[in-house]
Order: C-alpha cells, then structure tokens, then sequence
C-alpha cells in the first residue's frame, strides 16, 4: 500500500477523503477515558489567543549519537496512525534492496514507507548518493506540499544533511529544508531523525531529543541484531 514514486500529476486533495489507514483502525478508536465530548466548545471569538496553537503541526527531532532515533519515529508513526492519521514514512539512506522489519509491518498495517536512499555512503560513488538524495529531496517536497498526510517522518535526513565526504548542498539544500519545516501545510506534523542535527533545524523545532550512548552490545562485538536493527 504504497506510492514511492515522484509524480507531478498526483491527485488534489479533497476535504472528506477517507483515510488509507482507517480500514483496519475503525474498530480500535476509543474516547479518552474522562475526556467529555460535548465540553469545551468555546466560541472562536472567546478564544484565548495567547494560548499555544497545538493543532498547528509540531516539528520533532529526533538526534545524537546514541541508538533509538528511528526506532522512536516508528513508534509515533504506530500511535499517530492508530489515532487515524495519516502517515508517510521517507527514509533518506535505507534502501529498498534491503528488507527492514519496518517495511513488513507497515505495508501490513497499511502505513505508507518509502526507502529512497541507496545505502551507506561508502558502498555506492558519490554521484550515486547525491543523485537518491535529490530524488529523495524532491519526492519529499511534492509529498509535503501536497498536503495529503498528517504527519510526515524525515527518516535519517539529518544523516544525510551532514555528509560531508561529498557536496550536498545542490542535491538538499539546507535553506530549502529549513523553507520546507516553516511553509507546510497547517496542521501537519514533520518528524527529522538521524544524528548531527543542523543548528538551524534545531532552533525552530518544537522538540529535540538527543540520543546518549551510554552502553552498547556493538563495543562487545555483537553486530547489528535481526529485529533490533533491522
């Protein structure tokens, strides 16, 4: 249940579309226990306007050295689509030669993913990665734009906006980045993971998380576990 590829004739959104995720969700939609449904049905007029517009889509990164970034955008990415959202997962590196255990689930449960990388940068050239990357850029700007989803997760972007072995900035500008996170549609939520976080998106996100390595099975020479990494 997926569409990974960069279109330029993708359908206009419409109002009451129904929702891809909601198929296999209706019957879990619950009210919040003590949560009164006919309450708190203030006047737009009367409206605090001081107060903090939550429903105006939350920027969230997710970053550091430690492991656990991705690993927490899929779990928001389950929670937000159990509430009925709708949920587009880009990973900028992983590629689609290679099977994830995100990928199984999610096209079971009909969460959209999409692997627009090639894998890391020292198994494939330079021009290689340069040109996913800006694939990967521009397919992630018309999915944004478009504004079909109600959160969208930048898998490992931030890995990506840090290569420094090969220029980058044509492929995924950082200014377009930043214009991307500030001009989205109202309401949508963008998730950034990946370590080495740029300053910039640091200071105009709502939340950022630093992953701490503390202590690792990789120091003890296990490798990268089936179903823990991938």
């Amino acid at each position: 249940m997926e569409n990974c590829l960069t279109s330029s004739s993708l359908k206009s959104p419409e109002k009451n579309r129904t929702n891809k995720n909601s198929t296999w969700l209706e019957t879990t939609q619950i009210e919040e226990v003590g949560e009164p449904t006919n309450m708190g049905q203030t006047d737009t007029n009367q409206r605090d306007t001081n107060q903090p517009d939550k429903n105006r889509g939350l920027t969230l990164v997710y970053t550091g050295d430690g492991k656990g970034k991705t690993t927490a955008a899929l779990g928001l990415a389950v929670r937000a689509a159990g509430r009925g959202k709708r949920v587009l997962f880009i990973q900028f590196i992983k590629s689609p030669e290679r099977t994830y255990g995100e990928k199984i689930v999610f096209d079971k449960l009909g969460i959209e993913i999409c692997q627009k990388g090639i894998g890391f940068t020292w198994l494939k050239t330079p021009e290689e990665h340069r040109v996913a990357l800006q694939s990967a850029w521009q397919f992630t700007k018309e999915k944004v734009l478009h504004g079909d989803y109600d959160v969208v997760i930048l898998d490992e972007i931030n890995n990506a906006l840090a290569i420094e072995k090969f220029p980058i900035d044509d492929v995924l500008p950082l200014a377009e980045v930043l214009d991307l996170i500030r001009s989205r549609p109202h309401g949508m939520h963008l998730v950034l993971t990946g370590r080495s976080a740029k300053q910039e998106i640091i200071e105009i996100a709502d939340l950022v998380t630093e992953m701490k390595p503390v202590k690792h099975y990789y120091d003890e020479g296990i490798p990268a576990v089936l179903g823990i990494e991938f």
